[in-house]
Parts: C-alpha cells; structure tokens; sequence
C-alpha cells in the first residue's frame, strides 16, 4: 500500500470545481433542452443630458408599444412592459433561443430640475426615447458682458 501526502488544497479545489459547474449550468444558456427565457430581463438604456433636457434611450426589440407604459411616481420614472414569444413557431422547432421574454421594470429617480409636466416618450425602430425637459430656471444663462 503506498502512501499519499496529504494536500488540504485538493480537497478545496475539487469543491471549487464543483462549485463552477453548478454556476456554469445555471448560468449558461445553450443548454440542450433549454427552455424560453420568461421575465428575467431588463432593456438596456443610455442616458444622456443636453443643455435643455436629460435624454433616456432605452432598447425594446419586438416590444409592442401597447405593451410599455412609462409614468411618473414620486419623482421616479417607472419604465414597464412585456416582450411576447411568438406563437407562431412552436418552442420544440427552435435550436436555440437567447433572448429573453416576460415583463420587465426599469425605476430612474430624477432630479428635481425636470418639469415633469412636459415629458415626452416615442419609441421608433425599437428604441424608446424619453426626453425629460429642464425647468427653465435650471437651464443655464448666458450673462453679455458690457464692455465701455
């Protein structure tokens, strides 16, 4: 019977291993057998400001815009929707599916420099455009210097 040296570190690198597999199954999304990805999703946004007003550009592909509802509440603006699966492919006839389906919510708390009475929203080839106006007193003013 030969004898083996104890390692402490075998033992925590074989959890280690362990442990990134578990991760890696739960996080991997070409998995066989994969399932639609429902509600786990969160469009991605650009904010940007301008000398009038503050800008949020948010990406919503194959989003009804009867499906998304922007409001206001509490000096927060609250970005809700649903991006629908097609119905008209069945789930077994897909080889892969990357893109997530379900609801999602986006809350931006805004500044109180934004006249919330004057907000406006369009959405064009999927991208939502929220331009938030400054309140005029906020906006900033040149002063001419007078010169004698």
């Amino acid at each position: 019977m030969a004898l083996v040296k104890y390692n402490p570190l075998r033992e925590l690198r074989s959890m280690q291993d362990q442990m990134n597999r578990l991760l890696n199954l739960s996080w991997n999304h070409d998995l066989p057998g994969e399932d639609i990805k429902e509600g786990i999703w969160q469009p991605a946004v650009d904010i940007y400001e301008t000398g009038d007003s503050i800008v949020i550009k948010a990406e919503l592909p194959d989003v009804d815009q009867k499906d998304i509802d922007v409001r206001i509440e509490d000096n927060t603006l609250i970005l809700r929707g649903e991006r629908k699966h097609e119905d008209e492919v069945k789930k077994e006839n897909y080889h892969r599916i990357e893109r997530y389906f379900g609801t999602f919510q986006r809350s931006f708390t805004l500044p109180a420099t934004i006249n919330q009475e004057k907000v406006e929203a369009n959405c064009e080839r999927g991208v939502l455009t929220i331009t938030l106006p400054k309140k005029e007193e906020t906006k900033p003013k040149q002063i001419n210097i007078k010169v004698k």
